[in-house]
């Protein structure tokens, strides 16, 4: 008998992809469904997937052991949000006004709006206030269903306040259910005191930020922002390049404005993710696809920014790139900690699927994040990470679109969201 001591039953579908590495072009939707399913756990690690009469022949619940109903809703894993900025202080809602009166994205920018006013009030708030924002955005996730999230810095851009804020990020997931993935990104913007003395800036983060941040552990990844406002070719592959040599995973933000051939850059220096990528050129996802870097679409954020381009969800696995999908939860272009709404906006939005944009945020997302092998599917041995939705199908999901049904969320084999509200 398999041993367990928590049990999800009365699922009336269990939908979840397979394997330990990325799904690439008609793989993508493919997703292992079981009807009247249960799942069983057992130290934090999935014991039992099937169906529910097999879970009664093969299960043995240890003496304390727990059962939850899922009341004939749909099972998921747990959401793996790949790409977020969480890690700031102060909104920016009055800049949105402006974008529905007539001002773009790069207008506002120019006159000191943007990342730099993130950065502004991010600056000016202890690690402490950091934290508790931190953790609060954390909560707010979990009781949507996300279970693994990257958290960005970039809001600092200065020594001190870059390392405050992934110091932040791992006080506030040291005691908290949801996985925390933090990746560098001291080279989002050029700030204010450097505008006139942009290469020093560059020194800066490839000789003083990374070795520090490495040393210190502070991140998984470093990641990079290419666009004419941000940072060149050139100075991006030299801030990889460091971070590369300090022993940190690669990530950048490529193509979103215009075609950078940051695309191209990604793939040749063996980057886990290039990230946005509306304006790919076709050679630079060709090179995505034979590097076997991750495409992770933030379809929320380019609607949000009411742009023409759609995102580039069909092009990517037509192209056999492994597609993510991802929040980009930030105050800016996409304030949502929602990967319900992202797998809505990819795919009336970005030409996905339903199973393809369910395997974009759990398996695709995890491998992204080098987890694949430890979450984004239901299968036994890897870690209990289970949502169930008040929905009767994963279709539900999204064509129900802006109410949340999330019921229950399992992380690590223990149930952290109950009817809805966090335990």
């Amino acid at each position: 008998m398999i041993r367990a001591d928590l049990a999800v039953v009365g699922i009336a579908e269990l939908a979840t992809p397979e394997g330990r590495a990325a799904r690439t072009g008609s793989d993508l939707d493919r997703l292992r469904i079981v009807r009247d399913a249960a799942v069983a756990c057992h130290q934090g690690r999935i014991a039992f997937v099937g169906t529910e009469r097999d879970f009664r022949r093969e299960v043995e619940l240890e003496p304390g052991g727990r059962v939850v109903d899922a009341g004939a809703g749909t099972a998921l894993p747990g959401f793996v949000d790949a790409h977020t900025h969480l890690a700031f202080a102060g909104w920016r809602e009055s800049e949105f006004d402006e974008r529905l009166r007539g001002k773009t994205y790069s207008e506002i920018a120019a006159r000191g709006g943007g990342i730099l006013s993130t950065v502004a009030s991010t600056r000016a708030v202890s690690r402490e206030a950091l934290t508790d924002l931190i953790r609060d955005r954390l909560d707010t996730m979990l009781a949507l269903g996300t279970t693994t999230a990257e958290v960005k810095s970039g809001y600092g851009l200065c020594l001190e306040d870059e390392v405050k804020q992934l110091e932040a990020a791992r006080f506030a997931a040291s005691d908290h259910p949801l996985r925390v993935v933090p990746t560098f990104l001291g080279a989002h913007a050029v700030p204010p005191e450097h505008r006139d003395s942009r290469g020093d800036y560059v020194d800066i983060v490839a000789l003083r930020m990374i070795p520090r941040v490495a040393r210190l552990g502070l991140a998984r990844y470093a990641d990079v922002f290419v666009d004419a406002h941000a940072f060149s070719l050139t100075e991006a592959r030299r801030v990889l390049e460091s971070a590369r040599e300090h022993g940190l995973g690669l990530r950048v933000h490529a193509d979103q404005l215009a075609d950078d051939g940051a695309a191209t850059l990604a793939a040749e220096l063996g980057a886990a993710s290039a990230d946005h990528l509306e304006f790919a050129s076709d050679e630079g996802l060709e090179a995505m696809a034979r590097a076997g870097t991750c495409g992770v679409l933030l379809p929320a954020a380019t609607f949000f920014l009411m742009m023409e381009r759609r995102p580039p969800g069909r092009r990517l696995v037509d192209a056999g790139i492994p597609v993510a999908v991802a929040t980009d939860f930030n105050p800016g272009s996409s304030p949502t900690e929602s990967m319900q709404a992202a797998m809505l906006f990819a795919t009336l939005w970005g030409g996905l699927t339903v199973d393809e944009a369910i395997t974009g945020a759990t398996l695709n997302a995890a491998h992204s994040l080098g987890l694949a092998g430890e979450t984004g599917t239901l299968e036994v041995g890897k870690r209990a990470d289970l949502v169930v939705h008040a929905v009767p199908n994963r279709y539900h999901l999204v064509y129900r679109f802006g109410v949340p049904r999330v019921r229950t969320v399992v992380a690590a084999g223990r149930v952290v969201v109950e009817d809805g509200q966090l335990v």
